[in-house]
């Protein structure tokens, strides 16, 4: 039973769980979206709102902290672009939209991003969606032959 034990091993120690949660949070700073499996969202997303907050007081003592955690393309993008454009919005940076299954293993998938404020975003790809394209196209082909 794990009552009351807090945060995620997946199955690393220490070190290597920091330098995953540093690689994805950078990676998904730099390109604002990110294809992992699910736990690993789930695991990186309080870590990269908490950076995003922090960014946004934008003291020489915050900008240390982020940058002792990310790579610098993702430290630079976080201070100057990133962290300004949520200066209005009380939390709440980024979602989880659950995808497909991998193909080699099955394991459950999703794409973790970054909201992108004031402008209408596209429509997510989920897994409903996904379902919905393929029976339609299972369909189309059922009345060609």
């Amino acid at each position: 039973m794990r009552h009351a034990v807090f945060g995620r091993k997946l199955g690393r120690d220490t070190n290597a769980r920091q330098a995953l949660l540093g690689n994805l949070a950078s990676s998904l700073i730099a390109s604002g979206r990110l294809t992992t499996t699910l736990a690993k969202a789930k695991f990186a997303r309080a870590y990269v709102e908490k950076l995003i907050t922090v960014a946004r007081k934008n003291g020489l003592a915050q900008k240390r902290i982020i940058a002792n955690k990310l790579s610098s393309p993702a430290f630079q993008k976080l201070t100057k672009e990133i962290a300004p454009s949520f200066k209005d919005r009380a939390g709440g940076y980024s979602r989880i939209i659950k995808l497909a299954p991998r193909r080699g293993d099955a394991a459950p998938m999703a794409r973790l991003e970054l909201i992108k404020v004031g402008k209408k975003t596209e429509k997510p790809l989920t897994v409903e969606s996904i379902q919905k394209k393929s029976v339609a196209r299972k369909q189309s082909k059922s009345h060609h032959h």
